[in-house]
């Protein structure tokens, strides 16, 4: 029997954020999704640490935490004493091992779909920026290409007015 978890995909993006150039979800934010409360999971999460490398989980800065909190205008994250930790993709798929509840792992499916979703979305657009670049290469070289075409043209039509009129050859109709 599986659990069924309606999360929607936007509440899921609404929590996934760009820090240190990855996309990363707050502890916070994953603890509310997943139901428990966030000390616990921070909990789990250092009696599991080797699980957690840098590149699936770290602490934000100082610097980092001010910005972020910035974001929501009012402070949503009332007292905290430390600044929260973020998880990458690899460290969100992580969780569900070391929280091992029926509603992580069914959430940790909701979250990874997206960011997989996520990821396609970038690629298709790369992609059509890509094309868009190879369509603008092509028509500055045409645009150059007729310009030359034009300025032969030129060149021909100022010879043509710079030449005495030749003798016309050929046959010629009888003048009666």
């Amino acid at each position: 029997m599986s659990t069924e978890i309606t999360i929607t995909e936007e509440a899921i993006i609404n929590k996934i954020y760009i820090i240190r150039n990855q996309k990363v979800m707050v502890d916070k934010d994953l603890a509310e999704l997943y139901q428990v409360e966030t000390k616990q999971l921070k909990r789990q999460v250092r009696r599991n640490i080797e699980r957690f490398p840098k590149d699936f989980m770290f602490e934000l800065t100082k610097k980092e935490f001010e910005n972020l909190r910035s974001q929501f205008g009012t402070s949503s994250w009332g007292g905290n004493r430390y600044a929260p930790l973020v998880f990458t993709e690899q460290g969100v798929s992580m969780l569900s091992s070391v929280l091992n509840s029926k509603r992580a792992i069914a959430v940790n499916i909701n979250i990874i779909r997206v960011f997989t979703k996520m990821r396609e979305i970038l690629t298709d657009n790369l992609n059509i920026k890509l094309d868009i670049e190879e369509i603008k290469k092509k028509l500055t070289n045409h645009s150059k290409n007729i310009e030359l075409v034009f300025n032969y043209l030129d060149e021909l039509t100022d010879k043509k007015k710079n030449e005495k009129p030749r003798i016309q050859i050929g046959y010629k109709k009888d003048r009666k």
